[in-house]
């Protein structure tokens, strides 16, 4: 009888321990279960997976470079995260990915994301690529035409991903940046 007591505390104590046990500042998607796999291409022209990224905490933000105001207030945002990481900043990948690849190409993204940090990747597809992981994302996405050109509207907010793929949190657009760093900390 002692021994079914030791083994019960015993294995308590461990599921106690596990990660899924977080409690995170942002909304935790954990048993959501969402599908984080894509293949994409890297503004250096690479094909990236969600596994090239195994044994880190990404954060992954959609947007799109002609975006004027919440796409790159979020990427100055996501800088100050990493820069707010200090030692740890090493263990955080920030994964940008366009929602508008027919004017978001690896060559353009190679202009944008390195103006806020050169660590930075940015990731775009084909429509069906982009459309496809907007939707495992739960993403809103929306061309809409403006006289001659057009904008994307999107609804906007940073996932986060443990190190091994899986999306854990989402933090909406304009959530305190420590919050997000807590988060993040959590994860690594």
């Amino acid at each position: 009888m002692n021994k079914f007591f030791v083994i019960l505390l015993l294995l308590s104590t461990l599921l106690s321990c596990s990660d899924n046990n977080l409690v995170f500042n942002g909304s935790n998607l954990t048993e959501v279960k969402l599908d984080s796999h894509f293949e994409l291409v890297s503004h250096k022209g690479e094909k990236k997976t969600i596994k090239d990224f195994k044994g880190k905490v990404v954060a992954i933000f959609f947007g799109f470079a002609s975006c004027p105001d919440i796409c790159p207030t979020t990427m100055v945002e996501l800088k100050n995260i990493k820069l707010k990481l200090g030692d740890n900043s090493n263990q955080l990948e920030v994964l940008f990915i366009s929602l508008d690849p027919e004017r978001d190409t690896p060559e353009l993204l190679g202009q944008f994301i390195p103006s806020f940090d050169s660590t930075f990747i940015g990731l775009t597809g084909t429509i069906e690529n982009i459309e496809k992981i907007a939707q495992q994302f739960k993403v809103y996405r929306k061309k809409v035409i403006q006289g001659d050109s057009y904008t994307i509207d999107h609804s906007s907010g940073i996932y986060l991903l443990d190190k091994n793929g899986e999306i854990r949190v989402r933090h909406s657009y304009g959530s305190d940046i420590t919050l997000i760093v807590e988060d993040i900390e959590k994860l690594i």
